[in-house]
């Protein structure tokens, strides 16, 4: 009986996040410039179906999968959940490992950016409001392609970013003590040039000018992401000194599973952030 009465919650949960929410699929986000083929990833936004007389905030998700697994596709919920709160989420592709490095996937979100920075309002996205956030290995990417100059993001250009149990957040030190091999395809996607291991890092790009944080880290996730955070957080303090991860009793999958449900207390925690660096 109470198995039953919870499946029907869920099920009108999904049915009242559809009918708040619009997605618009496969848009494609890469310049003319660069190479297009049938694989070049595109992009999904979800906007709220309720009008708003002021463009609203905009949220990019990078979604995880150690950098050679994942897809947009996979997190329709959560891009239903936010903009059913009023947030438009942008939700890409990007090209994975072995057929892309760390470079290429970074180079990708950046253009992921700077698509949302020339094209959200549109859909009523106010472009001076953007926020990025990613889980695992999209955590790493997004806090990347802003922070390394390299991909020509202006610091402006991001109002904060959103850490949810990122991994690669030093790959310098990991690697260091963790060499890459073809497992998990790390060879490809970190070469095995210890310089490039730091340009990878997005520790190592913090300064005045950087987004503010909101840091997410589970209490049951994998050592190496409760090293890499902490030696962020570290790093990311003599800038913003009032910093301090939220941890949560969560396991690593978990901590995005939790944006699946509608009442989940990230989403009013995120909003709230947004609200305070609302530009």
């Amino acid at each position: 009986m109470r198995v039953s009465f919870f499946i029907i919650i869920l099920l009108n949960a999904f049915l009242l996040v559809n009918c708040s929410s619009k997605k618009n699929t496969d848009i494609s986000y890469i310049n003319s410039t660069e190479k297009s083929t049938a694989k070049t990833p595109k992009l999904n936004v979800f906007v709220p179906r309720k009008s708003s007389l002021t463009p609203v905030p905009v949220i990019i998700f990078v979604h995880g999968g150690n950098w050679n697994s994942g897809k947009k596709g996979t997190y329709d919920l959560l891009g239903r959940n936010f903009a059913s709160k009023g947030v438009i989420t942008v939700i890409p592709d990007y090209t994975l490992s072995p057929d892309a490095t760390y470079d290429d996937m970074a180079r990708q979100i950046g253009s992921v950016i700077q698509w949302t920075k020339k094209n959200i309002s549109q859909y009523n996205g106010n472009p001076n409001s953007i926020f990025i956030t990613g889980h695992s290995a999209g955590g790493h990417l997004g806090a990347l392609a802003v922070t390394n100059p390299k991909y020509g993001i202006d610091s402006g250009t991001i109002a904060g970013i959103i850490l949810n149990d990122a991994a690669g957040l030093d790959m310098k030190n990991y690697l260091e003590g963790n060499p890459p091999t073809e497992k998990d395809d790390y060879l490809t996607t970190w070469t095995s040039n210890p310089e490039l291991w730091k340009d990878a890092s997005p520790i190592y790009f913090l300064n005045k000018n950087t987004p503010p944080f909101l840091i997410y880290v589970g209490d049951k996730t994998y050592n190496s992401i409760k090293i890499a955070n902490i030696r962020f957080v570290q790093a990311l303090q003599p800038f913003q000194p009032d910093v301090t991860p939220i941890r949560l009793n969560k396991k690593h999958i978990p901590m995005v599973l939790q944006y699946f449900s509608p009442w989940s207390n990230r989403f009013d925690e995120i909003i709230a952030f947004m609200k305070l660096h609302n530009k």
